[in-house]
């Protein structure tokens, strides 16, 4: 057995018998490694803290399994000790911890289901976070804003909870993005049950990723511990939608506490469902945003850190190269065919087609009865 399978196999009994975020316990493993840290878990020659984290089941030493069950589900662990761990975003966590910030601890693993890999996923992603009990509005704004955050190329991580979390992996996945979902259960367990045909679609092309071991079962405390990871590995949350109580706003406060961008979106004043979002706006710990572009901007996503903030940004920055020089083929006075404009700008012709309803969406195309043409822009 390699270094890296016993490293795997003690991290997998690990985060078994500690209910997360188990602090004591990190810090433990961090001091003498996995392997160490399990031995002296097992038995129970470890530092009081860590004992009280660990005593209830610490003779639950179902490591090995749990790695089978994952494996026939598709699923893995990823451990620090991999290319793919996502070190720099988690380290936030540890950051925050350090300052004294308490359930910030970060994850000892993590299970993931689905072909992305955690450290491409995380790069430049955007948490959109809000009600269950979301309106029509709210779900409406998350859709829109995961479609364009995905067809831009930004990865979209939520909850996958009812309301806006679902609302905003739907849109990503309309728009072929990635997106992944972090769970307070286990990422076999398909929690809520509504939403198994949702995670089943996020997992063909993302991930689902759970600190959870597999069959663990969802309980509230789990889904409040599960909110510190999506604002850690994201650049920025959005608040959609959110009462004075809410998970959301629970995120969004971690995002905070972890030195991440915390974005909201105002509603109607009349909405209890908004409430949340002026509260957070109000009260300064949240950016007013009301599209993809502000978003972008807030989480830093143009440019660089200390740019000119009064230097013009022309409109078509926010566009890929390829996106770009379609736009650039398209004209102001007439339509023109699909063929014509893939001839023009050198793009291949079934990516073109991929390109156009995107421009379209964002603005900057629209379809007529014989081609394509550019939009103006609204002055």
């Amino acid at each position: 057995m390699s270094e890296l399978d016993t490293e795997r196999i003690a991290r997998s009994y690990l985060l078994r018998v500690a209910e997360p975020p188990a602090p004591a316990l990190a810090d433990f493993v961090g001091e003498i490694g996995p392997v160490a840290a399990a031995e002296r878990v097992r038995s129970a020659e470890c530092p009081p803290k860590v004992r009280d984290e660990t005593a209830a089941r610490r003779a639950h030493d179902y490591a090995e399994r749990d790695l089978e069950r994952a494996e026939a589900g598709e699923a893995r662990l990823v451990i620090p000790e991999d290319d793919e761990w996502p070190a720099w975003p988690l380290l936030s966590l540890a950051v925050a911890q350090s300052r004294g910030v308490s359930g910030v601890a970060p994850p000892l693993a993590l299970w993931v289901r689905g072909p992305a890999r955690l450290d491409e996923a995380v790069d430049q992603a955007i948490a959109i976070v809000g009600a269950r009990a979301a309106t029509g509005y709210g779900e409406h704004n998350a859709a829109e804003v995961g479609y364009h955050l995905a067809s831009r190329g930004i990865p979209v991580f939520s909850g996958a909870a009812y309301g806006i979390d679902g609302a905003a992996h739907r849109g990503a996945l309309s728009a072929d993005g990635t997106t992944v979902a972090l769970l307070g259960c286990g990422v076999d367990v398909g929690y809520p049950a509504q939403h198994a045909t949702l995670l089943r679609s996020i997992a063909e092309t993302g991930a689902v990723v759970s600190e959870y071991p597999p069959g663990t079962t969802p309980a509230r405390h789990r889904f409040l511990v599960r909110n510190r990871l999506i604002a850690a590995l994201t650049e920025g949350t959005v608040v959609v939608e959110a009462g004075r109580r809410s998970g959301a706003r629970n995120t969004a406060a971690t995002a905070g506490a972890l030195g991440k961008v915390v974005m909201a979106m105002p509603g109607p004043v009349s909405s209890g469902m908004s409430a949340g979002c002026h509260a957070l706006i109000r009260e300064g710990e949240a950016t007013l945003v009301t599209s993809v572009d502000e978003i972008l901007e807030t989480a830093g996503r143009f440019g660089a850190p200390g740019a000119d903030p009064s230097k013009p940004r022309r409109r078509t920055d926010q566009l890929g190269p390829e996106a770009l020089r379609v736009h650039d083929a398209l004209s102001d006075r007439s339509a023109r065919p699909v063929e014509r404009i893939a001839a023009e700008s050198g793009i291949p012709v079934e990516r073109v087609r991929s390109l156009l309803p995107a421009l379209e969406l964002d603005g900057f195309a629209e379809r007529g009865d014989t081609g394509w043409r550019r939009r103006a822009a609204k002055t």
